[in-house]
């Protein structure tokens, strides 16, 4: 990795594995809708002028069916019962939970009818996340929450079939325009949602909660995008995706220094056993990726 990929690679594991912290800032004076109305919108204005600058605003329009699915699974819903649940669960342990994505993209692949070929290091790697789900469900929150790990579910869910529907329907889709539209879509759809429940604030938020709602937007969701575009650009998709593995270690870490959140041997158990699941059930997927980038990348030349 080139060290411009380094200096990449760390800004994007911050950004994305940061937003746990400032969402648990967030909740204790703000409603989660109100939480994603204020990320989602102010991410959308900075979004949206480089999207119609680039000319990538009408194809993803045009494409609204599987637009507003994606849009639905991957923000409107996650982001809402992410918000939820980090009021009752502390941020390192959300950031954790969501490390399971990867598990649940194997099942979205099964339920979409494009089974992976899972090896038996695949399945050892689907076992050893379950036992990391289990240790920290059971020991670590203590079952006392069910209902926050259910919404961290939806949430898990969602950002596993949300990448997939982009794949399958919009994988010709421009980036910035995909992210732009439906940041700018979640906002439309929360303006109404917020006002009808009440959720807008009664009184003037503190200085900390307005600091978390802007660093929401504009470092984990507006820049951490253009951040991944130009990390993938810089070493490839395949090596990007070993990003997963450090959000949760950054998540833990910042919810301990700055919130003071407890580190039990059980998050460490739950830790390692679930991105140790993760890689493995990834590890024969990436390298299969990247035998086919190297197909693609040999006929390129040869033309």
């Amino acid at each position: 990795m080139t060290r411009r990929g380094l200096i990449l690679f760390a800004a994007l594991g911050i950004a994305w594995g940061v937003p746990y912290l400032f969402i648990k800032v967030a909740v204790t004076e703000l409603d989660p809708a109100m939480v994603v109305l204020a990320r989602s919108g102010l991410a959308a204005i900075l979004l949206l002028p480089l999207a119609f600058f680039r000319r990538e605003v009408w194809p993803v329009v045009r494409r609204w069916k599987p637009m507003l699915a994606y849009t639905i699974v991957e923000i409107v819903l996650p982001w809402y019962f992410l918000s939820s649940a980090e009021q009752r669960l502390p941020s390192s342990t959300a950031g954790l939970l969501l490390a399971t994505v990867p598990l649940a993209g194997v099942a979205i692949a099964f339920a979409m009818g494009r089974p992976a070929q899972l090896s038996r290091m695949n399945w050892a790697g689907i076992g050893l996340g379950m036992l990391g789900v289990a240790a920290l469900v059971g020991f670590d929150i203590g079952g006392s929450d069910l209902i926050a790990v259910a919404e961290m579910a939806v949430v898990v869910v969602g950002y596993a079939l949300g990448p997939a529907i982009l794949a399958r329907w919009m994988s010709d889709l421009p980036g910035v325009g995909v992210v732009a539209v439906s940041l700018a879509g979640t906002a439309i759809v929360y303006v109404p949602f917020v006002l009808l429940t009440d959720g807008w604030p009664s009184v003037w938020p503190s200085e900390a909660a307005i600091v978390s709602i802007v660093v929401l937007a504009v470092v984990c969701s507006a820049l951490a995008f253009l951040l991944m575009l130009a990390l993938v650009t810089e070493i490839g998709p395949v090596k990007a995706t070993t990003i997963t593995y450090v959000n949760p270690a950054v998540a833990i870490v910042a919810g301990v220094l700055v919130l003071g959140e407890r580190v039990t041997v059980w998050t460490v158990v739950g830790f390692v056993l679930v991105l140790l699941g993760s890689y493995l059930v990834t590890r024969r997927r990436r390298e299969t990726i990247a035998a086919e980038e190297l197909e693609v990348a040999s006929a390129e030349q040869l033309r």
